[in-house]
């Protein structure tokens, strides 16, 4: 055992001693494949299934080796996790163990920050006035402001008052729109940019896949330097990648960015504009309108219908003219009309871009218009391609997730991210890598990657059961059959409550919720039902304090939720998770295979409702003393014969289709906690 390995061992069992926990075998051997990818620079994809204590296997070696590590996570509830438990717990152990001061920061987009040159000069920007007008909102606005204004306040969303969408929109900017903390008169008290200054000298700096993608695809850098990056949550990594990247537009926006312009730059080309968006906005309206009438015509189109793209185009060229007049207008000098010209020009370039790449979508990206709140998209078709160039040749990259494989594969997962597998002749979709070349720019091979699953210290075939019923109705379009909704009123009756049901569409929630609420009145067994909007967190906190409950929820509750103990012994899933058959990008990417004579369900629908029910599967196990039952209410898994794929990507449980086991052994598991 080499000198480093021996430290990070040492370090390792110094920081499960200080959160309370004890050695894992996995999670030393993952610790040690990411020890050995730090020091030899190579690329490390690991499977780590649930209670293995990932976090600490990869954040160990990062700081016994002294690299300045970039963690990604999909989800927040990881971020929290990380920067407000994790780190700080072990930090102390750590400190002694190492010898010295390790530092750790979190950092997020600029929009996730209050910007105080905006709300400092709230009498003179539009957005601020127009929130003031709504005497809902003042209340909000001014909570707000006394948070900020508040001793250690960091401005962060996340740690800010709870307040109106509006409001703190009005109170902050994006990345665009931000003239920079050297140039802003606020700059020296700059939320972000204090984040930033922070984050650049941290030995571990937490962020998020979407900023991370921004960063990889625009190929600036947003995020500070790093000798390596943790892609935690890594099956989440390309669908963040691509939402991150997608182009949108909507009237909202474009009227927003000419009444901006027209305020400072009033005249013809301010009013020229605002017309222009007027029309463009009518134009939107009625296509919409159109849409809904015929929703035959709505999906995905090659290219934007002839009544939206002259308004587009009109806009675009309106934009244009006022962005001259603006930066030909060297007069400004005072500090805080320059942050708004900024603001005013970084909302019309981002106009003007996402025009001009919605003008001419080409083949390699998908457009698409969204009725129900007007709105066009433009989404790349493929990102592995310039994940595996910008990403996967600058630094080793650590991927992990509890869910990584597909039918015990890691061949899609891999592929998604732009690693290359196999030989080269065989990589059908891979760009050619020229090694050498790689060496000479001092660069990574995306190809030198080592492939790792250390599974999970639960014993899932003891300690949890699959129940398959296999004579349900196949779910249709309609959400769940009554006969799937009886049989799930009828598991939720002999678990005594304590039952997180998770569906693919709001349909099924509602449905479930309706019949639920019938079936179960007597029992008067708490139904805590998600709508559209809600926050995950109380939802999670509510059914976690209440053991009777049942959370009802949709896909936001497939993943991240963690739930330990009596009040989660029934994980019910509705249907398999297959992407719907109008999802845009997915059905381009699904038609992209056909085409190239593959096959789109294997290599595209399939992959996803694999890993999506692998994580959904996940809710029910989360601690060594965890006993439950997962129920897939659809008969496609037993009778189907891609059936078999789904299966071997979920954690081992105990497998039947006789309803009257299941119901027996939740109604024991219950009697159980009750006597407890």
């Amino acid at each position: 055992m080499s000198e480093y390995s021996k430290k990070v061992r040492s370090a390792l069992d110094a920081a499960v001693t200080a959160i309370g926990g004890s050695p894992r075998e996995g999670q030393i051997e993952m610790a040690e494949a990411v020890a050995n990818a730090l020091s030899d620079r190579h690329h490390l994809l690991v499977q780590a299934g649930t209670g293995t204590g990932k976090s600490l296997a990869y954040l160990v070696p990062a700081l016994v080796h002294g690299k300045k590590v970039l963690v990604a996570t999909a989800t927040l509830a990881l971020q929290r996790q990380l920067v407000e438990r994790d780190l700080p717990k072990i930090k102390a152990a750590l400190d002694k163990e190492l010898k010295r001061d390790i530092s750790f920061a979190i950092y997020k987009g600029v929009g996730n920050y209050i910007c105080l040159q905006k709300m400092n000069n709230a009498p003179n920007d539009p957005e601020a006035q127009a929130v003031l007008e709504v005497s809902t909102l003042e209340g909000d606005a001014k909570r707000l402001r006394a948070w900020a204004q508040s001793p250690n306040a960091t401005g962060d969303r996340d740690d800010a008052p709870d307040v109106d969408r509006r409001v703190w929109s009005a109170n902050s900017v994006s990345g665009r729109e931000c003239m920079g903390a050297d140039e802003c008169p606020s700059g020296s008290k700059c939320f972000a940019a204090l984040a930033k200054a922070k984050a650049q000298t941290a030995d571990i700096v937490v962020t998020n896949h979407t900023l991370l993608a921004i960063e990889i695809v625009d190929s600036h850098p947003i995020l500070p330097e790093r000798d390596a990056i943790v892609l935690d949550e890594a099956h989440e990594f390309m669908d963040r990648t691509t939402q991150a990247v997608t182009e949108e537009i909507t009237a909202a926006r474009v009227l927003r960015a000419a009444n901006m312009a027209r305020k400072h730059m009033p005249g013809k080309a301010g009013d020229a504009l605002f017309k222009a968006s007027e029309k463009f906005s009518k134009s939107l309206g009625e296509y919409a309108d159109d849409l809904k009438a015929d929703p035959t015509r709505a999906g995905r189109l090659d290219k934007l219908p002839a009544t939206l793209e002259a308004p587009l185009r009109a806009v675009k060229e309106a934009v244009a003219a006022v962005t001259a007049l603006i930066s030909a207008d060297a007069q400004i000098i005072d500090p805080n009309s320059m942050a708004e010209r900024a603001r005013v020009k970084g909302a019309l370039n981002e106009i003007s871009q996402t025009a001009t790449k919605l003008l001419k979508p080409g083949h390699t990206h998908v457009l698409w218009f969204e009725p129900t709140y007007s709105t066009l998209y433009l989404a790349p078709l493929a990102v592995s391609d310039v994940l595996r160039g910008n990403l996967l040749t600058q630094t080793p990259v650590i991927a992990t997730s509890a869910t990584l494989t597909v039918g015990k594969s890691f061949d899609a997962i891999a592929k998604n991210i732009g690693f290359v597998i196999g030989s080269k002749n065989e990589a059908e979709d891979e760009e050619e890598v020229d090694e050498d070349d790689l060496k000479k720019k001092g660069a990574m091979d995306p190809a030198n990657l080592q492939i790792l699953d250390v599974g999970s210290p639960f014993d899932f075939a003891n300690q949890g059961m699959l129940y398959l019923p296999k004579d349900l109705p196949e779910p249709g379009r309609d959400g769940p059959s009554i006969e799937a909704l009886t049989e799930l009123g009828e598991l939720i009756q002999a678990a005594g409550g304590r039952t997180l049901a998770l569906f693919s569409s709001w349909r099924g929630v509602e449905a479930a919720d309706e019949h639920l609420r019938k079936v179960l009145a007597e029992l008067k067994l708490p139904i805590i039902t998600q709508r559209r909007g809600d926050s995950v967190g109380p939802l999670v906190d509510k059914f976690a304090k209440d053991e009777k409950s049942i959370l009802l929820g949709t896909i936001s509750l497939w993943q991240g939720i963690d739930v330990p103990g009596p009040a989660c012994t029934l994980v019910a899933i509705d249907r398999i998770p297959f992407p719907r058959p109008d999802e845009p990008v997915l059905s381009a990417r699904a038609a992209e295979a056909d085409a190239a004579g593959g096959s789109g369900f294997m290599q595209i629908s399939l992959p996803r409702a694999a890993l999506l029910l692998a994580q959904g599967t996940g809710r029910l196990i989360r601690s060594l003393d965890d006993r439950g039952v997962v129920a897939i209410l659809d008969s496609r898994i037993v009778n189907k014969r891609y059936g078999s794929i789904l299966l071997n990507s979920m954690p081992p449980f105990w497998r039947t289709s006789d309803g009257a086991v299941i119901k027996e052994a939740l109604r024991r598991l219950d009697a159980q906690y009750l006597g407890n």
